[in-house]
């Protein structure tokens, strides 16, 4: 049972070794490969995810298999608070993702986006214009309104099932109540508008509703959604690193056990 138990976190941690090589291997090869901003923005991410993985796998392998006692207790103390990181980015996930989701506009198929529906903690990040700047970058990168299929008429248009991004960033908003030509060109109406984004609106590819508050509401829907998964793919993961924790005092406990029985008898444990 004993070398079981060592085995076991052994293996486990190996396969998390192999894990590590893609993940590391990835951010390396874009932040050589990246052509733009966006497309490095997870490279020293991923690069200090997979050596960290991998520098824990070998603390693992080693501490259990070859009773190295000192590693695994370096091991099992990385553990712990990786539990409890993820434990609380968890809670905060599904804590700033509780309020916020699209509005329905009658004969549309697609929903509308408000800045004040999503928490305020989300609010302040996307108003902070050093990190819009770059978000917004992102999305004109990514070409998010080019590939807009052409609807002729508009009705064909505002049966269009657009995602949160496309709704917020490559239209003007329902209250503008402008004449719709294409999907990206719209016929400004003349008068006053209560909603600041009729006027921030622009025909030209580049600008569109790129810095309109509607664009932000539909990136933090489109954020809301992907921290949900997250969330929900930690608890899972959760569960097994707790598991895998308990194993990993399992292996401490036996390597000192045996340390303590080789110094009863006199002599040194391998």
């Amino acid at each position: 049972m004993v070398r079981f138990t060592n085995t076991l976190v052994g293996i486990l941690n190996f396969f998390v070794f192999l894990f590590s090589i893609p993940i590391l291997a990835s951010g390396i090869m874009l932040s050589v490969e990246g052509s733009t901003q966006c497309e490095r923005f997870l490279d020293k991410p991923m690069i200090a995810l997979g050596a960290f993985l991998m520098i824990v796998s070998i603390a693992g392998v080693v501490g259990s298999c070859c009773r190295v006692t000192w590693l695994l207790w370096f091991y099992l103390f990385v553990m712990f608070f990786l539990i409890i990181i993820v434990l609380c980015f968890t809670v905060f996930a599904f804590v700033v993702t509780s309020k916020g989701s699209g509005e329905t506009i009658p004969g549309k198929a697609y929903k509308e986006y408000r800045l004040e529906a999503y928490s305020d903690w989300l609010q302040k990040r996307v108003n902070n214009a050093k990190h819009w700047n770059t978000i917004s970058s992102c999305l004109y990168e990514t070409k998010l309104c080019a590939n807009f299929p052409v609807r002729e008429p508009d009705s064909a248009f505002f049966k269009e099932h657009l995602t949160s991004l496309e709704s917020g960033c490559c239209k003007p908003s329902n209250d503008c109540n402008f004449f719709y030509i294409s999907p990206t060109t719209w016929n400004k109406t003349s008068g006053t508008h209560q909603n600041s984004d009729c006027q921030l609106w622009d025909n030209q590819k580049e600008k569109l509703c790129y810095n309109c508050q509607a664009c932000k509401a539909g990136f933090l829907d489109s954020l809301n959604s992907s921290w949900k998964r997250t969330a929900t793919v930690n608890i899972v993961s959760l569960i097994i690193l707790i598991v895998v924790y308990g194993l990993g005092c399992c292996a401490f406990r036996n390597n000192k056990r045996e340390e303590s029985y080789a110094r009863s008898c006199g002599f040194n444990h391998p």
